[in-house]
């Protein structure tokens, strides 16, 4: 499988769609679908039903959005980029933005 462009923690602009421009926090990437969780974009509103747990009524929640909407926020000005591969001096692959050369902070 190839590597990640997207992961859990980056921060994100979405490109396309009603909310183009937001920004965002991706919280759970979903590879196989091409998706991505990212809070507070692709707001929905749905209908639940009480249970013991949850309170029933009509609750917003994040919908899923397809990766090819989304950007990585360059580390450097906050605008989209693209994101690219290098190897560094000790053999380690990282992440990086195309548009500025920085690279891609790790989120653990």
């Amino acid at each position: 499988m190839a590597a990640q462009k997207i992961k859990k923690g980056d921060h994100v602009i979405v490109l396309t769609g009603r909310d183009r421009g937001k920004h965002g926090e991706v919280v759970e990437v979903r590879p196989r679908e091409g998706r991505a969780l990212v809070r507070g974009v692709n707001m929905v509103r749905r209908h639940q039903r009480q249970s013991a747990q949850e309170e029933g009524g009509i609750i917003s929640k994040e919908a899923a959005i397809d990766l090819s909407n989304l950007a990585i926020e360059d580390p450097k000005d906050g605008k989209p980029s693209r994101v690219g591969f290098r190897f560094l001096e000790d053999g380690k692959k990282v992440r990086y933005a195309k548009r500025s050369g920085e690279i891609i902070p790790e989120k653990k």
